[in-house]
């Protein structure tokens, strides 16, 4: 008989967002008129900008021409994006990152799950709760976090962020080797000060950990107070590792694309005590276990950082962000508490008369023919909230918040 991997059938048969598409699937083949509006899954609505679709034919037709055709790519990405990254979302926000230290993936989703292959199975690792559910599942297919008890994995601490903390996680007190950060953070849409993030890098620095830095949605910061970086916070580069995304950015959840950043300076321990270079260590995983993201992609990403692909993409992150605000005023107007969707194209919202997740769930597809996502599917922290997305239309989020508003929720 073949041996399986035992730390996958830990994991529950069901990824999150799997379950909620079951879930609407039956719904909608009972009511099929019902008018299902879907605010769970983070998945954008707006088109590529047009710069972006530009250089998408520009380089399909360099594909069909010997001179210019492009085979496999260099594994960490062209340098004609890698430079343009650094330049524009660094370089001009005065963070010292070189094009050397961008390895160009398929996405954010791909790269935090799987930096974790150049890092020990032994290693300790800390979570906030709620979670994005990936950080969690592939610890485990990793073997890092135990066995599941209780709600919890037994060898993971969970950083707790509810409404009695302002969302704002403690400290660690159990001495973790990996801290997993995501900021705007997914699923609560809410932020870290400057301030407040420097205590973590220095908590990294004097304690030897690694931050796991998921900056997917810094492109949606509006306030100054807040970073759209780790690397804004002095000595970050000796303990972060930053992971960002076009998809929400610039449409790109089709196209797949996103970016890892690992300095140079960054380094780990064998199990000699030996030290060891992590960008070294990704270089190499990279170029073993990734054949380098689509030419035309990359191509398509270069031209978001013209002036015209800049302004373009402005107005379609400004337009997620006033979809946020409609959801955070009609929900208010519904009698609702939230947080988020200032910072963040999502909006956490409290349960009312301590109603669980996926009870709120249930209420809202059958009652508004809305769809959100239950908070406790990101983590035992999560019940007694649930996620909803601007990603939609606005027309679809202006009918959303109409339906809240008659909605006898009590």
């Amino acid at each position: 008989m073949i041996k399986v991997n035992d730390n996958f059938c830990k994991l529950s048969q069901s990824y999150l967002f799997s379950e909620i598409a079951r879930k609407v699937t039956a719904f909608q083949s009972e009511h099929p008129d019902a008018g299902v509006i879907r605010m769970g899954i983070g998945d954008v609505t707006r088109p590529i900008c047009q710069a972006a679709v530009e250089a998408l034919h520009r380089a399909a037709d360099e594909q069909a021409v010997a001179s210019t055709f492009h085979g496999y790519g260099p594994e960490q990405g062209y340098r004609f994006l890698s430079e343009r990254i650094a330049s524009a979302d660094y370089a001009a926000f005065g963070i010292d990152v070189q094009p050397d230290e961008i390895f160009i993936s398929d996405g954010a989703k791909s790269d935090t799950g799987n930096i974790g292959d150049i890092l020990s199975a032994d290693c300790r690792v800390a979570v906030t709760d709620p979670v994005y559910p990936v950080y969690v599942d592939t610890n485990v297919m990793a073997g890092r976090a135990g066995e599941f008890a209780d709600g919890r994995w037994t060898r993971l601490e969970y950083l707790s962020c509810t409404a009695e903390n302002d969302f704002v996680p403690e400290l660690p007190k159990g001495r973790p080797d990996i801290i997993y950060l995501c900021y705007p953070n997914n699923p609560t849409g809410t932020v870290l000060t400057r301030a407040q993030l420097s205590r973590w890098v220095d908590y990294a620095i004097a304690h030897k950990a690694l931050i796991l830095f998921d900056a997917a949605y810094e492109a949606f910061v509006t306030r100054a107070e807040v970073p759209r970086s780790i690397y804004e916070i002095e000595g970050a580069r000796r303990v972060a590792i930053e992971f960002r995304s076009f998809s929400k950015t610039a449409g790109f959840t089709g196209l797949r694309l996103g970016y890892t950043v690992i300095p140079r300076e960054l380094t780990g321990v064998d199990s000699a005590g030996r030290e060891v270079s992590l960008h070294d260590l990704w270089l190499r995983r990279q170029t073993t276990k990734f054949n380098g993201a689509s030419y035309p992609v990359q191509r398509a990403a270069a031209a978001i950082y013209t002036p015209e692909g800049q302004k373009q993409i402005r107005e379609t992150v400004d337009y997620y962000l006033r979809n946020a605000a409609m959801l955070r005023q009609g929900l208010a107007e519904a009698g609702l508490q939230t947080w988020g969707g200032i910072d963040s194209p999502y909006v956490w919202v409290r349960t009312p008369d301590g109603l669980g997740s996926w009870e709120f769930f249930d209420r809202m597809l059958h009652e508004c023919h809305v769809v959100c996502t239950p908070g406790v599917g990101f983590g035992p922290s999560g019940e007694g909230y649930v996620r909803l997305t601007a990603f939609n239309t606005a027309e679809a989020t202006a009918e959303a918040v109409e339906r809240f508003k008659n909605w006898k929720i009590k």
